[in-house]
Order: C-alpha cells, then structure tokens, then sequence
C-alpha cells in the first residue's frame, strides 16, 4: 500500500515537473495570470461554465501552435502564451463559437507573434492581433453571440452558460449608448460588472484591482495606464461639451467597454510596449485619444484594441527616432 502512494506521489511529482520545464519561466507573466484569476472567476458567475472550456480549448491550441514554432527553433514555449489566451478568451463575446476563438487563437500566435519570430521580437500584441481578425473575419458570429448574463446567487456556478436573448435585453453598454437599447446600464452597474459584454471586460472594480496590484509589483507602468484612461476622459469631455459624444457623461464612457481592459492589460505590455519613459507618455495618451475618435466617428463602437494596435505600429519608430536624437545630442555636445 505504501509503495503504491509512494509511487503515485511519485507521478504526480514528475508530471509537475514537466510541466514546469515545458514552459521558459517568466514571473512577470504569472503575476499578471494571478491578477486575472479575480477576474476569471467573476466571468465565470456572470457566464457559467462554458467560460473554462472556451479558455481550455483556447489554451490547448495556442499552446501547441507556439510549441510547434518553438521546437522548430529549438526552443521552447514561453508562459506568456498563457497570458495570451486568458487574454484573448476575457476579450470574447460569452457564447462565442469554439471554432472561432481556437482560429482566432491560431491566428494571433502565428501572425501576431511567431513571424516576427517569437516572444521578444513581436510589434503587436498577440491577443488583440486575434481579436480583430475573428472581428472583422467572422462578424456574424462575433456580433450575435451576446447574452443577458446570470445574476444571484450562485449565478454562472451552477450553470453552463445563459440562453441566447433578443439584441435589445443582451445589448452592451457600447451598443446601448447608440440607440439599440431602450435603457442603458447605470454607472454603478458597470462599476460591478453585472452587464453585457465581452467576458471579462464588464467589471471595473475587478480591472482596477489587478491594476493597483500589477502596478505596485512593477509589472505594469503606471505612466501607461494613467496616460490612457487620462487622455481618453479628457478627449470624452471635449466631445461631451462639444455637443458631439454618444455616451451621457465622460466618466461613462471609460467605464464602457474595453477601454479600461486594454489600458491595464493590454496596452501595457511589456513586448509591444515603448520601454522609454517619455514615450510611455506619449503612446499612453496618443492610444486613448484615438480609442475615443474610433468610438465616437466610426462604424466600430470598441476602438480601444484598434488604437493599441495603432500605436504598437509606431512604437518601434518612436524609440529609432528617440535614440537617433539623443545620439546627435551627445555628438553635438562631445563636439562643442
């Protein structure tokens, strides 16, 4: 008998191991993994069960599409990849098909990271890069997969997933600031979470947690976020003065959508980021105020990951250009 749960231990020990040398560590990206687990677990209550088996297949395919490239390289995947797919499913509409987020998946690891050639080299960021492709690729399903979410308790822990409503009950805040809902989510019911939208998007409490926590562990910058969120709120109090904003107040308007998601998690990360402190400042506040133009004067009512997106386009422009000056500076300066 002792032998027996010697040997079992034994397994377990060894299946731990593997899996800890199957990935490159990296302790950043698992710090912003725990911060998302608050945030999994409320997508969970307000979508049921099908939130973990979208995430499963997601991660079983993006893992072993960067594990293919990885060991062509002779190489191995790194736990960013996680990251990518928690990502890249809390972006998703709550009854998206599981075909469409695996080929969303796919596609982001491919063209959003390995043909730059793997993590470290890649312009944009993976889980956005996938986004927009499913987005724009397959509409229907990306468009009509919205649901009314559970509420009470035990809510999404003890179901699979909430029945397909009609579009004006299951409509986000997006959708019903433009007319496509007789009533509009108030600010605190966005502050909580207990709205329609993309699956880990809805709670602004949640988001501005894991921002607190990723910031006071330095694994965000502080200058991105704020720039973000800061530039977005004054672009939307421009607009709202003007005559011209969508939304009932600025304030509403970073609370809707992704906005305050892809400020925390995305714009900020660390591989399609800027590294320079001054252009931290200026791609934090260059990507809010084109997130709320793209809003405000486009047919698409999430602008933020086609800003970031935007950005993540010039940031290697901005740090060549940066570098270049500061090199003609000291030139000057050792000259004179």
């Amino acid at each position: 008998m002792s032998a027996h749960i010697e040997t079992k231990s034994r397994t377990k020990s060894n299946l731990f191991t593997s899996m800890k040398t199957f990935f490159r560590k990296q302790p950043m990206m698992r710090r912003v993994l725990l911060s998302l687990i608050p945030i999994l677990l409320f997508t969970v209550y307000m979508y049921g069960w099908r939130v973990i088996s979208v995430l499963t297949a997601v991660t079983l395919a993006g893992v072993i599409t960067e594990y293919i490239f990885e060991k062509s390289r002779n190489g191995k995947p790194t736990e960013s990849i996680l990251v990518s797919c928690f990502l890249f499913t809390l972006i998703l509409p709550p009854k998206v098909p599981y075909w469409v987020a695996v080929t969303g998946i796919v596609f982001a690891v491919v063209f959003g990271k390995q043909v730059f050639g793997g993590f470290g080299r890649n312009v944009f960021n993976p889980a956005i890069t996938g986004r927009v492709f499913v987005f724009i690729t397959f509409p229907g399903p990306m468009t009509n997969a919205w649901v009314e979410p559970f509420s009470g308790f035990p809510g999404g822990f003890a179901r699979w997933v909430p029945e397909l409503t009609d579009g004006i009950s299951a409509a986000t805040p997006l959708a019903a600031v433009s007319g496509e809902a007789a009533v509009i989510p108030s600010h605190m019911q966005l502050i909580l979470g207990n709205v329609s939208g993309s699956m880990g998007e809805s709670a602004a409490i949640l988001i501005l947690i894991a921002a607190v926590y990723l910031i006071a562990t330095k694994t965000a910058s502080w200058k991105i976020i704020s720039t973000v969120l800061g530039s977005a709120l004054i672009t939307e109090t421009i607009l709202h003065f003007a005559g011209v904003s969508r939304f009932p107040d600025p304030l509403y308007a970073v609370l809707s959508g992704g906005l305050l998601f892809g400020a925390v998690f995305m714009a900020t990360d660390p591989i399609t980021a800027p590294r320079d402190e001054l252009i931290k400042l200026v791609f934090g506040t260059l990507t809010g105020v084109i997130a709320v133009l793209i809003r405000e004067f486009s047919l698409f009512k999430e602008g933020t990951m086609f800003a970031i997106l935007t950005m993540n386009t010039f940031v290697p422009l901005m740090e060549i250009t940066l570098k270049s000056r500061k090199k003609n500076t000291a030139g000057r300066r050792a000259a004179a």
